[in-house]
C-alpha cells in the first residue's frame, strides 16, 4: 500500500506538469485514504505539496515564456488573498463538532472530505458535459478583458483552495483561456504559477493551527517535484490542441458549458 501510495503521489506532479491542474483533486484523497492523514490537516499538507510542485513547474514555463504575470497577479489581487483570510480565520472557526441527528454526528472531518466528494462529481460532470458539445472554433483573443468576472472567479477559486486545499486547477483553465483569452500552455503555466502563489500563502495560514509533520511533509513534496519534471516533458510532447482535448476546456455562457477549441501554440 505505500508504495502504492508514493506512486500516487507522483501522479499529483505528473497531472500538475501536464495539463496546469488536477493536482490537489488528487492530493487530498492520496493522504487521506493512502496515508490515514486526518482529512483537515490533509487539505493543509496539500496546500504545501501542490505549492511547492506548482512553483517549480511555474518556473519551468516561465523560462520557456509560457507565464503571463499580468494575469497571475489580476488574479492574486482576490484568489491569494481570499486563500490567506480563509485558512487563517475560517477553517480554525469551524467546530469539530457541527451537529448531531440521531446516531448521525456530523464532524469537521466529515464535512471536509463531502465538500471534497461534492467538487470533484461538479468536475467531472462538467467535463463529460463539456465533452459532448460541440467545438466552438471563435478565437479569443480580441476579446475585451472582464475584470470584474475575473476578480470574481478569483475569490471563488481562492475560497474552494482555502477550504478544501485544492489549487483549483480545473477552474483556472478554461478562465485563463475564456476570460483572458491565453493560448493553452499559457494557460497551463500561468495557472502554475497563480496555484503556486494561492497554496503556499493559504499554507501560512495554518502554521500555528496544525502540527506539522515537516519530513513527510517534504518527502511527499520531493515526490512530486519529480511528477512534474516528468510531466512538463509529457507536454513538450504533445502538441497545444491535442492538450487542450484531453483537459475538456469548460466555457461558461448563459448557463450552459461548452467545450471550446482554440488554435495550437
Amino acid at each position: 500500500m505505500q508504495v502504492f501510495a508514493y506512486l500516487a503521489s507522483a501522479l499529483i506532479g505528473i497531472s500538475l506538469g501536464l495539463i496546469g491542474g488536477g493536482g490537489s483533486i488528487l492530493t487530498v484523497p492520496v493522504l487521506v485514504y493512502l496515508f490515514g492523514i486526518s482529512p483537515l490537516l490533509a487539505t493543509s499538507y496539500s496546500l504545501f505539496v501542490v505549492g511547492s510542485t506548482s512553483l517549480v513547474g511555474a518556473f519551468n514555463n516561465y523560462r520557456k515564456g509560457f507565464v503571463s504575470i499580468k494575469t497571475a497577479f489580476l488574479f492574486g489581487l482576490t484568489s491569494i488573498t481570499t486563500v490567506f483570510l480563509t485558512r487563517k480565520f475560517i477553517i480554525p472557526a469551524i467546530p469539530r463538532h457541527i451537529l448531531q441527528i440521531g446516531s448521525f454526528e456530523l464532524t469537521e472531518n466529515i464535512l471536509t472530505m463531502v465538500l471534497f466528494a461534492v467538487l470533484m462529481v461538479a468536475a467531472s460532470t462538467a467535463m463529460i458535459r463539456s465533452g459532448r458539445k460541440k467545438e466552438d472554433t471563435e478565437i479569443l483573443s480580441d476579446k475585451k478583458l472582464n475584470l470584474p468576472k475575473l476578480f470574481l472567479y478569483g475569490i471563488a477559486i481562492g475560497f474552494a483552495t482555502g477550504l478544501l486545499g485544492a489549487g483549483g486547477g480545473f477552474l483556472l483553465i478554461p478562465t485563463l483561456v475564456l476570460l483572458v483569452g491565453l493560448q493553452m500552455k499559457e494557460a497551463v503555466g500561468t495557472s502554475l504559477l497563480i496555484i503556486a502563489l494561492n497554496s503556499l500563502i493559504g499554507f501560512t495560514g495554518d502554521l500555528g493551527h496544525f502540527v506539522i509533520n515537516w519530513f513527510f511533509l517534504a518527502k511527499i513534496t520531493a515526490i512530486a517535484i519529480f511528477g512534474i519534471f516528468v510531466g512538463g516533458y509529457l507536454n513538450r510532447k504533445i502538441d497545444g490542441s491535442k492538450l487542450k482535448k484531453r483537459v475538456w476546456l469548460l466555457c461558461f455562457n448563459n448557463g450552459n458549458i461548452h467545450h471550446h477549441s482554440r488554435a495550437a501554440i
